[in-house]
């Protein structure tokens, strides 16, 4: 039987895709992109929230990952120090340049991030209901960057 994932957990988790779906659908809807523009501000709207969103997410990802690590000792907790970093460093180093560049290496980021997770989760420093969550949440930022690409 599959962990349940908290519902604190899920609530919060699927709250935090609310910037990455309203940049997927300014994108793909320009009366909306007119609209959130005119009332957000262009930083709020089409490609620019997602990609300073996804930038700020993957840092964040990175803390939760260093707080894993610390379950862990000797090399594993230096290996799970050591890994927790990747995500932030990528979207420093990777997420800048235009848009479309920009969303791919985000995306390419979040995968990576996906990765993390698994190994976190079966090394067991990460909740038993941690990849059911993040799987989830990861196919939805996915879907929400696609419009940035295509």
């Amino acid at each position: 039987m599959p962990a349940i994932i908290p519902r604190s957990a899920l609530i919060l988790g699927l709250a935090g895709l609310i910037p990455f779906v309203w940049g997927g659908l300014t994108v793909l809807a320009p009366d909306l992109a007119d609209w959130s523009a005119g009332r957000l501000g262009a930083r709020f709207t089409g490609p620019y929230v997602g990609l300073a969103y996804g930038t700020v997410i993957l840092a964040f990802m990175s803390g939760v990952l260093w707080g894993f690590a610390t379950k862990a000792e000797g090399t594993d907790a230096a290996l799970g120090y050591g890994l927790s970093v990747i995500p932030a460093l990528w979207a420093f180093f990777m997420v800048g340049g235009g848009p479309v560049s920009a969303a791919i290496n985000l995306m390419a980021g979040f995968v990576g991030l996906l990765a993390l997770d698994w190994h976190f989760w079966r090394a067991g420093l990460a909740p038993a209901w941690w990849l059911r969550l993040r799987m989830g949440l990861t196919a939805a930022v996915l879907a929400s960057l696609t419009p940035i690409v295509i």
